[in-house]
């Protein structure tokens, strides 16, 4: 098979566990990018932050941010796709959040609103150290009162909300409540996380819009990733690849279950099944 479409996440999957992508990864992203094939970057993270990762790698093809909700291509204005949670969606979830006493952060495609001080400190901290992209404006809430204003204002712009904290029953409850509002979709990347979209956004159908964009067949696409909020995009793609630091229903799903982050995982997945070059195994 002739692969023309690899979408590849970031956190746990492109970057190793120092959040770095390795000059080798490079390598390989830029010889299968000069191939032909679209090399996409899949993730959680909000637009700006994939947009700087992906023109890190040194490729020009379009990125899916926020699980899903954005798809837009970096060197024009063409959005591609855009699924915002309106002001009422973003009201009843933030109602849950408060009645656990536990501070949401609310993502536009440029800008993130956190209730949490210690959050906020942690993606200051990130900016500093160059963990993330420099261009992303953090806003700091520091009055509950503020969130009904920022929601309205925002209501054409909020893609994805986000929920944090170290108590995982806490966050089960939160989850558990969440799943009560039709209009949503709830998953996680880690176990101390909850990520919040709106109904029929997920990575899976990103791939899926982007392939139909490209005029390819999903059987023409590769997915890789670690993660539930990956588990979409495995389950579509033709070939579903997992990082060997995936959760075990990721690599169930998956076809292939490729190295760990930190062993350049991506890297030696795309040199097997893309450039089968010898000179570049490792």
């Amino acid at each position: 098979m002739e692969y023309k479409l690899v979408c590849i996440d970031m956190d746990g999957t492109l970057l190793n566990s120092r959040h770095k992508v390795t000059e080798y990864t490079k390598e390989i992203l830029r010889k299968t990018h000069d191939k032909g094939v679209h090399i996409v970057i899949s993730t959680g993270r909000i637009y700006t932050d994939a947009e700087h990762y992906s023109n890190l790698i040194g490729v020009r093809s379009p990125v899916i941010a926020s699980n899903g909700a954005v798809i837009k291509e970096k060197d024009e204005d063409e959005v591609i796709y855009k699924s915002v949670l309106d002001e009422s969606l973003s009201i009843k979830i933030l109602n849950i959040c408060t009645k656990y006493n536990v501070a949401p952060v609310f993502y536009t495609p440029h800008r993130l609103y956190c209730g949490n001080l210690l959050v906020i400190s942690y993606y200051y901290t990130a900016k500093l150290r160059g963990l993330m992209s420099k261009k992303i404006e953090l806003e700091y809430i520091c009055f509950s009162n503020k969130w009904s204003n920022i929601l309205h204002r925002e209501k054409n712009n909020i893609v994805k909300c986000e929920v944090y904290h170290k108590n995982e029953d806490k966050l089960r409850k939160i989850r558990s409540e969440l799943k009560n509002i039709k209009d949503i979709e709830v998953v996680s990347s880690s176990k101390y996380n909850i990520e919040i979209t709106c109904k029929g956004v997920s990575k899976g159908r990103a791939v899926e819009i982007l392939t139909n964009y490209y005029n390819l067949k999903n059987e023409e696409v590769i997915t890789i990733g670690d993660s539930e909020n990956d588990l979409s995009m495995i389950e579509y793609a033709g070939l579903g690849i997992a990082m060997g630091n995936a959760i075990d229903i990721v690599k169930e799903k998956a076809g292939y279950v490729t190295d760990l982050n930190d062993n350049e995982g991506v890297a030696k997945a795309i040199n097997k099944f893309i450039l089968r070059d010898v000179d570049f195994i490792k």
